[in-house]
């Protein structure tokens, strides 16, 4: 608030609300024990442009809170968000970070960039960094098409807001080691999108083969990842049913 008693207007969402409102930001007073985890996120690049995936599972302790957890988000037109960490405060940062890219776009006139996205989301992480540090990390993966570069980018972040650009493919969450690996084995910088798809859905099974945490596909609940592409066309989302064929064509691969 300046002299005259009035707020300046800010292009970004979240500044505004820690000035009118600090209390809407997300915050959470549990302890890390009794917040379910959400995990595990991966992200493969294709040739014209980038899938991301997510598994159901989030756990509690050696618990399973939930099954079917949705982990991966449309961002805006172009780029998708998946979350790992404490589940409560990353929906709450996802939806914060959907409503300041459509702030930046009212107030600007134009979309933020692909680059200009990445550190609006690292800025949001690293205002969880009290609560990081009490072991309620939220730790984002950003993927999107780049419409200046005409490709699909990955980008990563730690629970202090860093940012990191991925190559290829990435993975993040308590199976994020296995998946990777899995990923070594049948990502290459050709894949079509089909095939980046089905890369990342065996990744996930992979990696709940090995983790706990994870969840892998589940035949009989029907519970598949979300799987979302970003390309020139805009962001697109697999129904169940397409996940499902693909899911059964890569198991039957094993």
């Amino acid at each position: 608030m300046d002299s005259s008693g009035t707020f300046e207007l800010t292009s970004s969402f979240a500044h505004l609300v820690a000035r009118v409102a600090p209390e809407s930001l997300p915050a959470m007073t549990d302890g890390p024990q009794l917040a379910p985890h959400g995990t595990t996120i991966v992200a493969a690049a294709f040739t014209g442009g980038v899938v991301m995936a997510g598994d159901r599972r989030a756990t509690m302790g050696n618990l399973i809170a939930q099954r079917d957890i949705e982990k991966v988000f449309t961002a805006d037109e172009y780029s998708v968000i998946g979350i790992a960490g404490v589940a409560g405060i990353a929906i709450e940062l996802v939806r914060l970070f959907q409503v300041e890219l459509q702030h930046y776009e009212k107030v600007e006139g134009i979309p933020l960039s692909l680059d200009g996205k990445a550190n609006r989301l690292g800025a949001l992480v690293r205002g969880n960094l009290d609560k990081a540090m009490a072991g309620l990390a939220v730790v984002p993966m950003l993927t999107g098409w780049d419409i200046e570069r005409r490709q699909g980018r990955i980008f990563s972040y730690d629970a202090t807001g860093g940012r990191y650009e991925e190559t290829g493919f990435h993975a993040i969450g308590s199976g994020a080691a296995f998946a990777r690996g899995s990923l070594k084995k049948t990502h290459h910088r050709d894949l079509g999108e089909d095939d980046a798809i089905a890369a990342a859905i065996r990744s996930l099974y992979d990696a709940a083969d090995d983790d706990s945490a994870t969840g892998g596909p589940d035949l009989a609940r029907n519970i598949f990842p979300v799987v979302m592409s970003a390309s020139a066309r805009g962001v697109r989302q697999l129904s169940s049913d397409q996940v499902a064929d693909i899911t059964t064509r890569v198991l039957e691969t094993l």
